[in-house]
């Protein structure tokens, strides 16, 4: 059975939910840890331990350097620990350990580093995400191509948003407020995040361009595997068994920049929908945790390999958004000490940095807490 067979034919064992879930979310990680990793070898901090996971290790072995990679048991996550480090969160460093050390030792521990490199190391695990995304997209582009089907409204539903606007079959979509429109996957996106919002939408019409204001309304629509989302919705269709369906191939160099275009529309969807829950415009229960992936990726893995790279590829951008956030324990925590320290030539004293820390576990843990709530509710509705 080839590989594409392989991951197809997960059903709903057990075993269909754990290996897609550990191939996905083992991806991700490697690739954040391994940014923070290279980053540091490169400005000669010494690295003590790579792990993917958490908790008792699994198997492992040294490099000619004397790190230690290790796979660990509990594989939600994983760390680099850097010389001189307190803990494996890199939270805070070993001042005694420090203090026993020569000035040659210090200068190769993270803590020994000045603001501008340490700032480094911890930015370069998300953005290796976001590379791990834009390349997985570029090759997928590159091998298998994208399909694009033409922007021409085959269909207006009755009663719809777009009746009302005066949409007709035949019309063909060419930019929605200035943006323009070249398959009904780019309608299909830009109306999904604007449910609500006034849309200025430009069509050719016969040999005419006309200008429609629509504004799609907030449905919850169901897909294939039973899960149910909200999105705008305008009411239209196009057929995919006719015409205006093709599969398109591109070069490296252009792959690349659709797939950076493509990590982007990913990375200001979410930053959007966020914004949105903080501002009460849009309900908290999208959010998932790990439970959620799971589900997600066994459902994934039955449509086959490269649609479960794809997942991988939008989880490491979601991961990588998450970790920028400014919150003590996450990356962006971490940066957000750092840009104190730059502006104040030193760095916070170590007990605000503790209670920084603590206030950013408990954070990260209600969150945690809140998201396995909305998965255990999303999986009782399935």
């Amino acid at each position: 059975m080839g590989l594409f067979e392989w991951f197809g034919s997960f059903g709903s064992s057990a075993l269909g939910y754990v290996i897609p879930f550990l191939f996905v979310l083992t991806i991700v990680v490697f690739f954040h840890e391994l940014g923070h990793f290279l980053v540091a070898r490169w400005c000669g901090v010494d690295v003590k331990t790579f792990s993917v996971g958490f908790g008792p290790e699994l198997f492992g072995f040294n490099d000619r350097k004397g790190t230690r990679w290790r796979l660990s048991a509990i594989p939600l996550g994983g760390y680099v620990r850097f010389a001189g480090d307190d803990n494996e969160a890199s939270a805070g460093s070993n001042s005694a350990a420090l203090a026993e050390m020569t000035p040659e030792e210090r200068s190769r521990t993270f803590a020994g580093k000045g603001v501008a490199a340490r700032a480094a190391v911890v930015a370069a695990g998300p953005i290796a995400n976001f590379i791990l995304a834009i390349a997985i997209f570029a090759t997928i582009f590159t091998l298998y191509g994208r399909q694009v089907v033409s922007p021409q409204i085959d269909g207006v539903v009755a009663g719809s948003a777009a009746e009302a606007a005066g949409f007709q079959p035949g019309d063909t979509i060419l930019s929605i407020d200035g943006t323009p429109i070249t398959s009904f996957n780019d309608l299909q996106r830009l109306v999904s995040i604007s449910a609500g919002v006034d849309l200025s939408v430009l069509v050719r019409r016969g040999d005419d361009e006309v200008t429609l204001l629509v504004t799609p309304e907030l449905k919850e629509l169901t897909d294939q595997f039973g899960n149910k989302q909200k999105v705008g919705v305008l009411g239209v269709s196009h057929s995919t068994t006719g015409g205006g369906v093709t599969v398109e191939r591109y070069a490296p160099p252009q792959a690349v920049w659709i797939a950076t275009q493509e990590t982007w529309f990913f990375a200001s969807r979410t930053l959007s929908y966020l914004f949105q829950v903080v501002v009460g415009r849009e309900s908290a229960d999208q959010l998932g945790g790990p439970i959620r992936v799971a589900t997600v990726s066994a459902q994934v893995a039955t449509l086959g390999f490269v649609a479960l790279v794809n997942l991988a590829a939008i989880l490491s951008i979601s991961i990588g958004l998450i970790n920028l956030f400014p919150i003590p324990m996450l990356d962006g925590g971490h940066l957000l000490f750092y840009a104190v320290e730059a502006v104040r030539g030193k760095p916070l004293s170590e007990r605000v940095q503790e209670l920084g820390f603590r206030i950013g576990f408990a954070a990260v843990l209600m969150l945690m807490i809140f998201a396995t709530w909305n998965d255990i509710i999303h999986l009782s509705s399935l």
